[in-house]
């Protein structure tokens, strides 16, 4: 932070950590005269995409150079390189990266899509007949598959171009970023994005509104599950493709590790229950100790860094990885105002849950809906039952309030036709859920 001793560390690493070796591949000279494996890139404006690259094989004159024609393994693509260098810690320009050297290649190509890190940049030799092998490229590259899945919504309609190209940039130097088209009845255009877990969803929310300004509307986090139905198993990302009845379904697992101190072990232990935790193993480690659980990814990425956090006043923390699947009592649950599916509202929850979660849904919603002229049943379903339900009462005029005196039937003329109007509304009633009203809802 303050740079002392930085001259002192970067002489023990140049002294202890070895240079890297040259390349002993000439087995695959014949058809190609040099590698190099992208770990990193960005995108300029005048240059195009620039993949950060180590190079691993380059001999007999045919280094990567200005002008040279170079392919990508994994999208089969061509491109001349427009400038290349190495980091000093700016970009330099230089002639030519040489075998065993990190250095950067300016590609050109405007399209994100077409660099993928992890992929193997190739020169071709001249005598070469076959194009982009895949047994040249480099070991160790392959796509990253997303466990948590949330849809992204401009907060602005007229923003949906702007979080398309900030997704698309981000994804430059997020290999496990994975994005496509999507669409919401209420909040319109946007995109269903895969994360590795919650923090990779949590940052890169972040990142789009600090780094460019886009602020966006999400949906429930989401898992990945396994549906049998017919014998035949479907991974399903979006609750609301979740069939009805269904013969059996598996939810992800993962490993989670928890570092407490010993006085909150007591609080930590409370959430087991609640976050349907098996497989519980308490290690003490001096004054804290070391939980070991395995647990359902979906309850990770509902608000279980957030019970965590308070129940040991922000001094555990934790650690995951993913374990596999397994059979889970689970059922659909969807929102219905007026009669109407809501769409973005349907979730996945245990059957234990289920009733609660409803409950605390349909009065939630009916603390944020405004009014109508009509009353409007909030109802949470589950198959074709429902069993959960809040009423928003309509707004109410006092028709008869200018009659004084007189004969009582002439208001109860008036009550009538009043009672006979809002029936009608009633039949036509759609209520429309804004955007503002959904992102409470989320939050």
């Amino acid at each position: 932070k303050t740079g002392d001793g930085v001259s002192e560390l970067l002489d023990v690493i140049v002294k202890n950590i070895p240079s890297p070796k040259m390349s002993k591949e000439s087995a695959i000279f014949s058809e190609i005269s040099a590698r190099a494996l992208i770990f990193d890139s960005f995108y300029d404006d005048h240059k195009g995409i620039i993949a950060t690259v180590r190079v691993f094989s380059a001999r007999g004159g045919c280094d990567f150079k200005i002008g040279e024609e170079v392919n990508l393994i994994a999208v089969n693509e061509k491109f001349k390189i427009k400038e290349l260098g190495y980091f000093s810690p700016k970009l330099k320009p230089a002639d030519k990266i040489l075998d065993g050297e990190i250095g950067y290649i300016a590609t050109g190509l405007k399209d994100p899509e077409k660099i993928k890190i992890g992929d193997t940049i190739i020169i071709l030799n001249s005598k070469s007949k076959i194009l982009n092998s895949k047994q040249w490229a480099l070991p160790g590259y392959q796509e990253p598959k997303p466990v948590v899945f949330v849809s992204f919504y401009p907060d602005d309609a007229d923003n949906y171009e702007e979080l398309k190209n900030a997704l698309q940039k981000l994804k430059l130097n997020d290999s496990a970023l994975n994005f496509e088209a999507d669409f919401n009845e209420v909040l319109g255009r946007g995109f269903k994005v895969g994360f590795l877990g919650k923090l990779h969803f949590e940052i890169t929310a972040e990142r789009l509104e600090k780094e460019f300004g886009v602020s966006v509307i999400n949906t429930f986090p989401s898992v990945a599950y396994k549906v049998k139905k017919n014998d035949n198993f479907k991974i399903i990302e979006n609750p609301a493709d979740l069939p009805d009845d269904f013969d059996e379904i598996l939810e992800p697992m993962i490993n989670i590790e928890i570092i407490a101190p010993t006085d909150y072990l007591g609080n930590v232990f409370q959430l087991k229950e609640n976050f349907r935790m098996e497989n519980f193993e308490t290690k003490n480690l001096a004054e804290r100790v070391l939980i070991t659980a395995k647990m359902p990814l979906a309850e990770l990425v509902s608000d279980f860094d957030d019970k965590l956090k308070s129940v040991s006043e922000g001094f555990a923390s934790f650690n995951y990885e993913l374990a596999d699947y397994k059979k889970a009592d689970l059922e659909k649950m969807r929102i219905l105002a007026a009669g109407n599916p809501v769409a973005g509202l349907v979730r996945v929850i245990p059957k234990a849950k289920i009733e609660r979660e409803a409950r605390k849904m349909v009065e939630k919603l009916k603390d944020i809906l405004p009014r109508q002229q009509f009353s409007q049943a909030i109802q949470a379903e589950v198959g074709s039952r429902i069993i959960a339900r809040e009423t928003i009462p309509a707004l109410k005029k006092d028709v008869a309030g200018y009659l004084y005196g007189g004969d009582r039937s002439r208001k109860m003329k008036l009550w009538k036709k009043q009672k006979k109007g809002k029936k009608k509304l009633l039949t036509m009633a759609n209520v429309k859920i804004s955007s503002e009203v959904f992102k409470k809802i989320i939050k």
